[in-house]
């Protein structure tokens, strides 16, 4: 899609993907004001480099990867490391998606970002390979991990009631 000038081009890119990024942002970094840094980061960036991409998959995957960037740099930073969370109670419409965003939320990194990409995105394991740049045995594994750790901390906290 061809565009008549830069405004309009960033309006279509936010409007297209700003569920999506801040959704990851928010997987990654567990905290609201973190990933509204990351989301905001994010748009900069394409804001700064204007981009070409081949098709929208090649697009979706690269701000895909420019929002997992963000977000290990922010996780890395010495800001962020001298910093409290604060953490804001999220209303949930019923148990079960508290229950089971609660226990996303508990796993490492690692897997929360492969979980986010295999179920909110509906990426295969090749393209998360691709996106994370690493082994597609590697994304097999630690989807499996996951979701064997997901399914204990899940059923860990049904037998507490």
């Amino acid at each position: 899609m061809e565009y008549t000038n830069k405004e309009e081009y960033l309006k279509n890119m936010i409007d297209k993907y700003s569920d999506m990024i801040y959704r990851l942002a928010l997987t990654r970094t567990n905290s609201k004001e973190n990933s509204e840094d990351v989301y905001q980061e994010v748009f900069l960036r394409l804001a700064k480099k204007m981009p070409k991409f081949e098709n929208e998959e090649h697009e979706k995957a690269w701000l895909i990867r420019v929002t997992i960037n963000c977000s290990k740099n922010l996780l890395n930073s010495k800001f962020l490391k001298n910093t409290t969370e604060l953490k804001e109670d999220i209303v949930f419409k019923t148990k079960e998606r508290h229950d089971i965003y609660y226990a996303v939320q508990e796993l490492p990194l690692k897997y929360r970002t492969i979980i986010y990409l295999y179920y909110y995105e509906n990426y295969k394991i090749n393209q998360i390979s691709k996106i994370i740049k690493t082994n597609e045995n590697t994304v097999k594994s630690r989807l499996a991990r996951a979701r064997e750790k997901l399914k204990q901390n899940l059923e860990g906290g049904l037998e507490d009631e």
